[in-house]
């Protein structure tokens, strides 16, 4: 399990290559912004890359939320938007797992 670390936007510009993913990663609240955070996931490899990415919310009539389970297509990459509410309040983390992690790369920005 990997702590995904947060890239933090400058004026100037911040390059960054991505990093590598594990089978299953964790946010920590203490990366995202007040508003939560975009996580781009880059998949560079052959297959695809089946995701779940958990969510501790709950409905305004308080059922437990789904977790999300998104695919990027080999080749393609995608931009979720993790908010504040998916956090575990037990743990402070959401944990994102993947079915590939060979040549998957993220970028993780606080908003």
């Amino acid at each position: 399990m990997g702590a995904l670390a947060p890239i933090t936007p400058t004026r100037t510009g911040v390059a960054s290559a991505g990093a590598a993913v594990a089978a299953s990663d964790t946010i920590s609240v203490s990366a995202m912004g007040p508003h939560g955070a975009l996580l781009e996931i880059i998949n560079g490899n052959a297959a695809p890359d089946v995701m779940s990415i958990s969510d501790a919310s709950t409905t305004r009539t308080g059922a437990a939320a789904t977790a999300n389970a998104p695919s990027v297509t080999n080749g393609t990459s995608k931009i979720f938007s993790i908010s504040r509410d998916q956090v575990d309040l037990a743990t402070g983390l959401v944990t994102v797992t993947h079915s590939v992690t060979t040549t998957v790369t993220y970028k993780l920005y606080p908003v």
